[in-house]
């Protein structure tokens, strides 16, 4: 499991290099910086690393709106707050908890791109050239599986591009924003079904407080329990994680 994982952040740091070095890395593939007093010297080396950090720091942006992370952190914000348990689960184990189904979900993905393109690249059977485009077609076909097409649409139209005939054609500009609002529609549907079991426990000791006369006492402080209780009895976790397992195999 931890070798695959560390073949994948190689290839996308490879990744990352060919976007922006180009051509000009084919000769040098590790590029160096120079400092040159005079003035005299080569600045493309110290740009390149200056646009390479840049990169590095919108890595994870890019990688989390690429899998599966948008859609399972969203869920589970979803019923903590229904539960109204405020911090609890903290945002460290909601998110913690969040990134090992994300890597659960994409380990058959993140396995075809270190079999397909980093395993052939780092042999030097490939070029980077390749391996990017390999690595990026495995993506495409993830994330096109669970795009809509109302939504991939909105953005082909936008840039007036032809209708792509496959998933190789579709352009990853529009295929990544497009995916990340299809999982924000979906994440919202699943929270919405997780809410409405809560709402009905809220409505009736609300109501059940009124009836009582009991106008100063927060519904809230009485609900809480007994929305923890039915939570704990329908094993609230397991048919969370079991749904979102569930999302990705349709």
């Amino acid at each position: 499991m931890k070798t695959w994982i560390k073949s994948v952040v190689l290839l996308l740091f490879v990744m990352m290099l060919a976007s922006v070095g180009g051509q000009a890395w084919a000769a040098d593939p590790i590029p160096g910086i120079n400092i040159d007093i005079g003035g005299s010297g080569n600045a493309s080396g110290t740009v390149t690393i200056l646009l390479l950090i840049t990169i590095l720091s919108i890595a994870p942006a890019i990688l989390v709106m690429m899998t599966s992370f948008t859609r399972i952190i969203i869920v589970l914000g979803f019923v903590r707050t229904s539960l109204g348990t405020q911090q609890m689960p903290p945002n460290q184990v909601l998110i913690g908890l969040a990134l090992f189904l994300t890597f659960f979900i994409m380990a058959p993905t993140f396995g075809d791109i270190n079999q397909n393109a980093f395993q052939p690249f780092s042999k030097g059977e490939i070029t980077q050239t390749v391996a990017l485009e390999r690595a990026s077609l495995t993506m495409k076909e993830f994330m096109f599986k669970h795009t809509r097409q109302k939504d991939l649409k909105l953005f082909l139209d936008y840039t007036k591009a032809p209708p792509p005939s496959g998933v190789e054609d579709t352009p990853l500009t529009a295929l990544v924003p497009a995916y990340a609002i299809s999982e924000l529609k979906t994440a919202f549907q699943m929270g919405f079904m997780i809410f409405i079991p809560f709402l009905v426990i809220d409505m009736v000791i609300a109501s059940t407080l009124m009836a009582m006369g009991m106008m100063m006492l927060p519904p809230v402080m009485i609900s809480l329990p007994f929305k923890i209780l039915l939570f704990i009895l329908v094993d609230g976790w397991y048919l969370v994680v079991r749904s979102l397992l569930l999302s990705y195999n349709s």
